[in-house]
């Protein structure tokens, strides 16, 4: 599995060794298999224990997590795996391999610390307001991903599914 580190989404120059690329041809896209199907379904479980608890820093780190799991989803579809020998950041590789999702990748990315921060118990890192902002970003995030990948979208939180729906979205003129 891909693990986060302290590099930002940008740090790592588009021709890095140690990434082959899957270039989907025009309008095909690459199979998804089971360990990215697998993920986004654990994807989803992370969303509900998110919801589950009335915890901030747990809700955070579970809707944190839950995004992680879906990048590494979409690296599992577009990327075939190429040993480094060491970590690779999920928020860095995303944005090579989707540029679609750069933003959600920044995003996420600029949440890591606090993450890190709310796992290792710090009750003020996190506020009830970011938690649950989090939880529906990471539930939006899920559903453009498996958009994205040509899956059916089935909200794992039936009730946050209208809040991710009626977010307002930018169009290019």
């Amino acid at each position: 599995m891909m693990t986060e580190s302290t590099a930002g989404p940008r740090s790592r120059a588009m021709s890095e060794p140690g990434i082959d690329r899957e270039r989907p041809v025009a309008g095909r896209r690459p199979p998804v298999g089971p360990a990215a199907v697998e993920l986004l379904h654990t994807a989803g479980r992370d969303l509900i224990e998110a919801t589950a608890t009335t915890v901030p820093t747990e809700r955070y780190a579970a809707a944190h997590l839950a995004a992680l799991r879906t990048a590494a989803a979409v690296l599992a579809v577009r990327t075939r795996p190429v040993a480094t020998g060491r970590p690779r950041n999920v928020w860095a590789l995303l944005p090579e391999v989707a540029p679609e999702l750069t933003e959600w990748a920044a995003f996420f990315a600029a949440g890591a610390g606090k993450r890190a921060a709310a796992e290792a118990g710090l009750t003020r890192a996190v506020l009830p307001r970011e938690a649950d902002d989090l939880l529906r970003d990471a539930q939006t995030f899920l559903a453009l991903v498996e958009t994205t990948l040509g899956l059916a979208h089935q909200a794992a939180i039936p009730h946050l599914a209208p809040l991710a729906q009626s977010r307002p979205t930018t169009r290019a003129s």
